[in-house]
């Protein structure tokens, strides 16, 4: 389902948007969906300290580790064989 939404902007906004718009070769429209999406995206979802909650919780358990160097020769292995280990 699509909505319609109306935004009241001044003629110098509006004249930048539509430069903008007319460089991509694209309608004002589009434009604007496009940089709508772009900052949606770029918006934090949740919250700073639920996150620092979720890693103070992961870094308390001992997860198995190797030395890089060891781990990049069995990486290449894998490449090769086409199986995994």
């Amino acid at each position: 389902m699509t909505k319609r939404l109306q935004v009241i902007i001044k003629d110098p906004e509006y004249r930048d948007i539509q430069r903008a718009a007319r460089s991509r070769h694209m309608s004002i429209a589009e434009w604007v969906r496009q940089a709508l999406d772009l900052a949606c995206r770029r918006e934090p979802v949740g919250s700073v300290s639920k996150k620092l909650e979720i890693i103070r919780a992961a870094a308390q358990h001992d997860y198995p580790v190797t030395d890089i160097d060891d781990l990049l020769v069995e990486i290449e292995k894998g490449y090769g064989t086409g199986t995994h280990p």
